[in-house]
C-alpha cells in the first residue's frame, strides 16, 4: 500500500494533431517505400513505424504535475512555496511573455500547439532562474492547484539551512 498522495494536478503535454498527422505520414510513406517488394513486408514495415511514431510521441510528451507541495514539469522541478505571482496565460499572453524583453534566464516549458500556458515568478534569491512558464490545456486548474500547493500571489521568501 503506497502511501504517496495523488497529485492535485497532472496533465501530459500530448502533441497536437499536426504531430499525430506525422506520425501517421511516418507510417504511410513506409507503407509507399516498402510496397514494391511486396503487400506484406509494406504492411509490416507501415505496422512497425506506426508504432515507433507513437512511442516517440509518448516518450515526448512531457508531464506536468503538482504533488507533494511540488510543480514537476518533465524531470524539472521546485517547491511551490517558491513560486509566486501565479498568472494564466492566453496565446497572446504567452508570445508576449517569450517576446522582446523577456529574461532567457527564465524557465520554458513551451509547446507552440497549446494556447495556454501559466507563468509564475521564483522568488528564491539563490536561484538564477527568474520565472517558469509552462504550456497547459488547462492553465486555470494548474494556477489554482499551484495555490493550493502553496504558491502565493505575494512575495514569498525561502530559508536556506546549511
Amino acid at each position: 500500500m503506497s502511501t504517496t498522495p495523488a497529485p492535485t494536478y497532472r496533465e501530459r503535454l500530448w502533441p497536437g494533431a499536426l504531430g499525430w498527422l506525422f506520425v501517421v505520414g511516418f507510417a504511410v510513406f513506409g507503407f509507399i517505400a516498402l510496397r514494391p517488394v511486396g503487400m506484406a513486408p509494406a504492411a509490416a514495415g507501415a505496422a512497425v513505424l506506426g508504432a515507433v511514431g507513437v512511442g516517440a510521441a509518448v516518450w515526448s510528451a512531457t508531464v506536468v504535475r503538482v504533488e507533494g507541495g511540488e510543480l514537476h514539469v518533465g524531470r524539472a522541478h521546485i517547491p511551490a512555496a517558491l513560486l509566486s505571482d501565479v498568472r494564466v496565460l492566453d496565446r497572446a499572453g504567452v508570445r508576449s511573455a517569450l517576446g522582446p524583453g523577456s529574461d532567457a534566464r527564465a524557465f520554458a516549458c513551451v509547446r507552440a500547439w497549446i494556447p495556454g500556458a501559466v507563468r509564475m515568478t521564483v522568488v528564491d534569491p539563490s536561484d538564477p532562474t527568474p520565472a517558469w512558464l509552462v504550456s497547459t490545456r488547462r492553465p486555470r486548474a494548474l494556477a489554482d492547484a499551484l495555490r493550493s500547493a502553496g504558491a502565493g500571489d505575494q512575495a514569498a521568501h525561502s530559508v536556506q539551512t546549511i
